[in-house]
């Protein structure tokens, strides 16, 4: 019978340590430990400070963008004009012709004249556009409104 040697295998750390990480931490060599999650994981616990850094706007309401944009057209009511209409011949900005006013309401910055109020007297008005409440009111009163290209509000 031949007796045979047995080789003493030494001991790996791998093989000593299984339980642990092999000297790297807790969980650190165990595959996808100290990551601490995937993507966004975090960002409101333990990746907070690098949120703040690399992505302030994150978290909170942003608004919208508004790709039509809104343009703001000054309207007067006819009333108004009635009742301003001796301050505007004084000014300069309203014109007397024939016993009729002349007032041109583009220049004074206006786009649109509306039908609220009274009118007692004749106006000749220059306007953007006009409701059909206003030229009724006019016309009844004796005068008459000009509007660029007949457009009228409706």
């Amino acid at each position: 019978m031949q007796c045979w040697k047995v080789a003493r295998v030494v001991k790996e750390k791998t093989k000593k340590l299984r339980g642990g990480a092999y000297g790297r931490g807790h969980k650190a060599g165990r595959g996808k430990g100290k990551r601490g999650g995937n993507g966004m994981a975090g960002l409101g616990k333990h990746r907070w400070i690098w949120m703040q850094v690399y992505m302030p706007d994150h978290y909170g309401v942003h608004g919208f963008t508004r790709h039509a944009q809104k343009v703001d057209i000054k309207a007067i009511n006819i009333g108004d004009i009635d009742r301003t209409s001796e301050k505007l011949v004084e000014t300069g900005m309203a014109l007397v012709e024939e016993d009729k006013i002349r007032v041109d309401l583009e220049k004074m910055g206006y786009g649109v004249l509306l039908g609220g109020g009274q009118v007692g007297r004749p106006f000749i008005i220059k306007v953007g556009k006009a409701t059909e409440k206003a030229i009724e009111k006019v016309k009844n009163a004796g005068g008459e409104v000009e509007t660029n290209g007949g457009d009228k509000e409706e």
